[in-house]
């Protein structure tokens, strides 16, 4: 019996879990390495969590050839995976008159790019439909097909998906070698080393973020020279009604989409990003400054003049990779075995299933010539994390009778039931962190300042654990330090 193709995903982001997952469509022995002890904390848990239509990438760049097909491949694969979806439109707002040959140009692209239902649209119809905008808003580019996600939930879902089908999950566990040999088309992967030993491996899909460079030079392979891009974010609490209904862009920069306001998929509304570019061993510099979250509150304000700093509920700062050539690098490289899905600057997030399906089916089966053979036992359907609070209330309380915990509130702000963190644990939350990026329990507005403890609480009882080995993270993030007295 032929043994299977080995293959290792490093990286368990959103581009690094869908990869995973579509690789398990067929009989093969798949690895997710991340060096993180859960799944998408890096570029992954901070960014603007926006499908993007694909009108604005430019036509023939490999960014134009995803962005447009992973939108369209977002609603099937949220039915799938359980995962929210909110198709909310997004507005590129024109505050100069001299800026409207660019609608016209976004337009053109739109139509080259294969999006339809897009359109120029005069003041007066952008403001009926978003009525707190600025006086100052001339028209705006709409696009029906953009939305807004979690995009942590996407790689959660993914992950958890590829497990049920056969792939094996590594967190906590960094690569920290690659060996390759001499093979009959030149150099190979021969087999992967981490902080815990060393496997053999036939292909190693590099989705390691903003260490795809270094993992590269560790093969021998080229990778585009990658750098941090810094964008800094406020969250403010939830309106009701929502101030702001669809995704608003500016005008954009010739270094970024400029600073957003858009709602996030529980109610929030969400400011930013800067655009920040650091050095490369800057690649932990989540840090915000006075600065950069003015920069963020000013041009917001230029889009929607009442937002008022005072609604803030948190402030944060993701990274992503950026090039010299503002694209995706995907494919096969110099070396066998050693596949890129690199440089998933914006809109990663958007076209990361389509890239997941194009290194597979086309980078493997077809570029590299891998045999693979479907797996008859694949199932793509995983179960909705689902916030019980969030049920009409009839079954709400169906649920209640069965389990009196889903009765007991423990994170007021977003509603989340013990039974929901204790349901989170179970499948797969290790960490506070872990509990609140599947549950959205301490996300709110008192950002955990009730329900940590609670949190904590149920960890520790569904994992065996003392309460002082619970950690808010990971490495050295434990909530408590020792006893005040025996």
């Amino acid at each position: 019996m032929r043994e299977l193709l080995r293959v290792a995903v490093i990286g368990a982001g959103v581009v690094g879990s869908l990869i995973a997952r579509c690789l398990t469509r067929y009989r093969c022995e798949v690895h997710i390495f991340e060096k993180e002890e859960d799944v998408g904390w890096g570029i992954t848990k901070a960014n603007s969590a926006v499908i993007h239509g694909g009108y604005d990438d430019p036509p023939g760049s490999v960014r134009a050839r995803f962005c447009a097909k992973g939108n369209a491949m977002y609603s099937s694969l949220s039915e799938e995976l359980g995962f929210e979806l909110k198709r909310i439109g997004s507005f590129v707002l024109v505050q100069a008159p001299e800026d409207f040959p660019y609608l016209e140009t976004l337009k053109a692209q739109a139509l080259d790019n294969g999006l339809s239902g897009c359109a120029i649209l005069p003041a007066q119809k952008v403001r009926d439909l978003e009525p707190h905008i600025a006086d100052t808003v001339l028209g705006g580019f709409w696009c029906p097909s953009a939305g807004i996600t979690e995009p942590w939930m996407v790689a959660i879902g993914a992950v958890e998906n590829a497990v049920k089908n056969g792939a094996r999950l590594h967190l906590s566990e960094a690569v920290t070698g690659l060996v390759t040999a001499e093979g009959s088309r030149g150099r190979r992967v021969v087999a992967l080393k981490t902080v815990r030993g060393e496997y053999p491996i036939d292909i190693v899909i590099n989705a390691s973020g903003l260490w795809a460079e270094e993992l590269s030079t560790l093969a021998g392979a080229y990778c585009p020279p990658l750098h941090p891009r810094k964008g800094e974010y406020l969250l403010f609490d939830k309106f009701d009604p929502p101030l702001v209904r669809s995704i608003l862009f500016p005008i954009p920069s010739s270094v970024s989409k400029g600073i957003l306001v858009l709602p996030t998929v529980d109610g929030g509304l969400l400011l930013g990003p800067t655009a920040t570019d650091l050095p490369k061993e800057a690649r932990e510099e989540t840090s915000t400054t006075r600065e950069g979250l003015s920069e963020v509150l000013y041009s917001a304000r230029k889009l929607v003049p009442t937002l008022d700093p005072q609604w803030t509920v948190k402030t944060f700062a993701g990274l992503r990779p950026e090039s010299p050539q503002k694209d995706f690098a995907i494919g096969k490289t110099e070396v066998e075995g050693f596949i890129q899905a690199a440089a998933m600057r914006s809109p990663g997030l958007t076209a990361a299933p389509a890239v997941a399906e194009h290194v597979v089916e086309e980078v493997l089966r077809r570029e590299c010539g891998y045999s693979l053979e479907s797996n008859d036992r694949f199932t793509p359907v995983n179960p909705p994390f689902v916030n019980v609070s969030n049920l009409p209330l009839e079954e709400w309380e169906k649920k209640i009778e069965t389990d009196p915990l889903y009765g007991k509130i423990a994170c007021v702000c977003n509603k989340v039931t013990e039974g929901d963190i204790r349901d989170a644990v179970r499948r797969g939350a290790t960490t506070v962190d872990g509990v609140k990026f599947r549950t959205r329990a301490s996300f709110g507005r008192c950002q955990g300042g009730f329900c940590l403890a609670k949190i904590a609480e149920i960890l520790a009882r569904e994992s065996g654990r003392s309460l002082g080995e619970v950690k808010m993270r990971s490495g050295r993030t434990e909530l408590l330090r020792g006893r005040v007295r025996e």
